[in-house]
């Protein structure tokens, strides 16, 4: 498992032009502008935050975590990442870390995967897969997303570790109140963002709790 890597931000919150919070089981969905800074925040702690990026000019070209992963030879995803997509181009890149570690393998629950994994029983349970499409459905922009638009996802604050005989541990988180992400949009990428519902596993230790959003101008 790679070291983790802790890089802090000088933004302040005070000159961010948009700030919003998003709150447990909740999504959202932005268009960045190439140079604008993008901060996702963990306000209570492991908080799993499913987040997957789009090239807003042609949103067919959809986050890769192949092409992230192959680039890096790493699939942790920290300061310096590159969040490519599947044309191989960059999206946006990571320029601030306080959590050190996200995962770009677990994907996004669904109600199919929760019986997978859980119970049948838990089919019912709202999923993050619900709520991309919910926000998918809404985008006001130039492009009609579908659920064939959707692809492999980055958990961010996420701890997902892949066992000697490759298996993927969903273990407790390893986040803490007000640790954050900051990206760097590179091209026009639109964002799309569930703030996991989930219930049934320790990445957020069995309680989702809100998230914080922030925009800068370059």
């Amino acid at each position: 498992m790679s070291e983790l890597t802790i890089t802090k931000s000088e933004l302040q919150e005070k000159d961010a032009i948009y700030n919003e919070v998003i709150p447990a089981g909740k999504g959202w969905m932005y268009d960045l502008k190439p140079g604008q800074i993008f901060r996702l925040v963990d306000l209570e702690g492991n908080q799993a935050v499913d987040t997957t990026f789009f090239s807003t000019e042609d949103p067919r070209d959809h986050y890769s975590a192949t092409m992230t992963i192959n680039s890096q030879h790493n699939i942790y995803l920290t300061t310096g990442t590159l969040l490519r997509a599947e044309s191989g181009n960059p999206l946006l890149k990571i320029t601030a870390d306080t959590c050190g570690r996200h995962d770009t393998l677990g994907g996004a629950c669904s109600p199919q995967s929760n019986t997978v994994r859980y119970a049948h029983e838990k089919i019912h349970m709202h999923a993050c897969r619900d709520t991309f499409m919910y926000h998918m459905a809404q985008y006001k922009g130039n492009y009609n997303y579908s659920k064939r638009d959707l692809a492999p996802n980055i958990n961010f604050f996420m701890n997902v570790p892949v066992t000697p005989e490759g298996d993927l541990d969903f273990a407790d988180g390893i986040s803490a109140p007000g640790r954050y992400v900051e990206m760097t949009a590179i091209v026009p990428a639109t964002v799309l963002i569930s703030n996991c519902p989930q219930l049934n596993n320790p990445c957020n230790a069995y309680n989702p709790t809100p998230v914080r959003v922030l925009v800068w101008n370059k």
